[in-house]
């Protein structure tokens, strides 16, 4: 290939960022092509024909802001601005986490728990891009989600997402987990909480993600304690909680289950076949009758 084409210059982007952010060559000319696909408005198969134009055919300035971005060692999402989750394309701000696929199993549980063709009344907390909420919302359409969120600003990027995507069965409000909803009942609440201890070295590479969605305190349990604990008052007779977790942290969440009256406690693995979520069912109501023969032989 010339060293005078389009094609040359994407190599040579990719060799440099290979060795400034230290990823592989393959992953470094995979994201060279993402970027220029977006900066320059082209399909990848447009772009693969046109790199053998010389570089003096585009106006490749948006292509030099993001690459720049990128080099700096901003997250690609972050970078594009937006990020694939299951089968939709949701925009992605510094104001909210990178969706990941491991919390596609969080969805598939949850989902798991929400029948087709039911109005299941939902509940996603920490909600932030509204990846979660609105996955479900789309996947079950007679269903009614509410995510919830503390920030203003993920709340903003939530519902851009939940109006591109046509997920007119999702409401967003602003609450502090919980705070907002007094009164309120669900028969299934799931939560992507933050779940990162103080002073992890994992926070590292994460340093352009908000904290706020990552750190859960000294121990990393702070928000899954608050979550757990109170989900029975917010909770169905029946009813189901599913949280995403650490992946250290299995036990001790099984343990807030179990302590708050859960009845069953499952564990799932993420894609990489680390414990990553719990789900939780609450115990259903005695029937009347059950309950009364059970009086009269107490007596």
């Amino acid at each position: 290939m010339s060293l005078f084409t389009l094609g040359a210059r994407l190599a040579a982007d990719a060799r440099r960022l290979a060795a400034t952010v230290k990823i592989s060559r393959g992953d470094a000319m995979r994201e060279i092509r993402r970027l220029a696909t977006h900066a320059l408005q082209l399909t990848p198969a447009q772009l693969i024909v046109r790199e053998r134009e010389s570089p003096g055919r585009f106006d490749l300035s948006a292509y030099g802001i993001v690459f720049d971005r990128r080099l700096r060692g901003e997250p690609l999402p972050y970078v594009l601005g937006e990020w694939p989750f299951r089968d939709h394309v949701f925009k992605v701000t510094q104001d909210v986490l990178i969706p990941r696929p491991d919390t596609e199993v969080l969805v598939e549980a949850a989902l798991g728990a929400c029948p087709e063709g039911r109005a299941t009344r939902v509940l996603d907390l920490g909600t932030g891009s509204g990846c979660i909420a609105i996955s479900i919302a789309i996947a079950r359409p007679e269903a009614v989600v509410t995510g919830v969120d503390a920030s203003e600003e993920a709340l903003a990027v939530a519902r851009e997402n939940a109006e591109r995507l046509g997920a007119v069965n999702a409401r967003l409000l602003e609450s502090d987990w919980y705070a907002a909803l007094s009164g309120q009942t669900f028969e299934v609440i799931v939560a992507n909480p933050p779940y990162v201890a103080e002073g992890d070295p994992h926070l590292d590479a994460l340093k352009f993600e908000p904290l706020r969605a990552l750190v859960g305190g000294s121990d990393g349990l702070e928000a899954l304690r608050v979550i757990i604990s109170a989900a029975p008052g917010h909770l169905d007779p029946g009813g189901t909680l599913v949280v995403e977790h650490g992946y250290d942290q299995r036990d001790a969440v099984c343990q807030l289950f179990s302590a708050a009256g859960f009845q069953s406690v499952e564990t799932a693995n993420d894609l990489s076949g680390v414990p990553r979520i719990v789900v939780g069912r609450m115990a259903r109501k005695t029937p009347d009758k059950t309950r009364r023969k059970s009086a009269a032989v107490s007596a």
